[in-house]
């Protein structure tokens, strides 16, 4: 475990240096071209989909194990410095860090142009329909990708990666893809998506908890209100259609003092979503800074517990 948070520590300091190179086609793509091409194969063969929905997930899931795997093994014939370097990249290249802040920061400043900036630049993040958007919905749906995406891009993977390192990362990215391709409940996706939907629910049920925790600790220590945020977590923790999301998107809104959630577009239908947070105030483009500065708290504390876990490996 000492080599797994040495790894982790690694590969998060490469996530903040370096994020997301745009020349790099990132694993993350390759993985859903997977998806992609898995899914049309098993949609064309006929039969009952929510059977073929398993073989998509588990061979999705398998497969980049099983890759992450035999990268790290090829490594290790070159001895334990080689094995660790491939190790920390492949964990940089599991944390969404410094992408997400990025993005998040792109709509802010495409907002300063205008509401059509603001609105193309949002749909790079989001899956609703960004197209009627107001500026005042801009900024929540950019919070809410945050909050959310903290879980699921920071946290998660860094729990994952601690515990069984690379390939464990993996496995719940590769989870994780499937949820944001093909995780939906309407009519397209609904038999072929449940078993991925499922298992996301599954593996990020205890981060996304450990998430909405480090969220108002990470508030606290940035001047925002963390006894606020943990009173909403508190109370609106179990208001969304996914029983993780709400968790960090409570936090968020309880440190800002912003109402989040609500009724949105998804593929051109309306999906009533209940609203988590109170209205104390209209959200205002310097929250997007705010949440980012709460994810990089978090994410930091975080670190500090990977930390903890190697120098009490070392010692034990």
């Amino acid at each position: 475990m000492a080599d797994f948070a040495l790894a982790l520590a690694l590969g998060y300091g490469l996530d903040l240096l370096l994020g997301d190179p745009a020349w790099l086609t990132h694993p993350v793509c390759l993985i859903g071209r997977y998806i992609a091409w898995c899914e049309a194969r098993l949609r064309r063969g006929g039969g009952h989909l929510r059977r073929k929905a398993v073989w998509l997930t588990l061979s999705t899931v398998l497969l980049s194990m099983a890759c992450a795997f035999a990268l790290v093994s090829v490594a290790s014939l070159w001895g334990r410095g080689a094995r660790l370097f491939v190790m920390a990249v492949l964990d940089w290249l599991g944390l969404a860090a410094r992408s997400l802040a990025t993005e998040a920061a792109g709509v802010e400043k495409a907002l300063g142009r205008g509401l059509s900036a603001g609105r193309t630049q949002v749909a790079r993040i989001v899956g609703r329909d960004t197209s009627q958007l107001t500026g005042r919905e801009i900024i929540c749906a950019t919070v809410e990708t945050v909050a959310e995406n903290t879980t699921d891009g920071v946290i998660s993977p860094m729990v994952y990666g601690l515990l069984g390192g690379p390939v464990l990362l993996w496995g719940f990215k590769a989870a994780s893809t499937l949820d944001s391709m093909v995780g939906y409940r309407d009519e397209r996706y609904r038999d072929i998506g449940w078993s991925s939907a499922r298992l996301d629910d599954v593996l990020n049920y205890l981060p996304a908890r450990l998430t909405a925790l480090l969220l108002c600790l990470g508030a606290a220590l940035c001047g925002l209100d963390g006894r606020h945020a943990l009173c909403i977590v508190r109370r609106d923790h179990a208001n969304h259609l996914s029983p993780n999301c709400a968790w960090s998107e409570a936090a968020a809104a309880g440190a800002l003092h912003i109402r989040l959630g609500g009724t949105h577009l998804y593929f051109g239908k309306p999906v009533e979503k209940p609203t988590i947070g109170d209205d104390d105030r209209a959200p205002e483009s310097a929250d997007i800074r705010r949440v980012n500065r709460m994810m990089y708290a978090a994410s930091l504390l975080m670190l500090a517990l990977v930390l903890g876990v190697f120098l009490w490996a070392r010692c034990a």
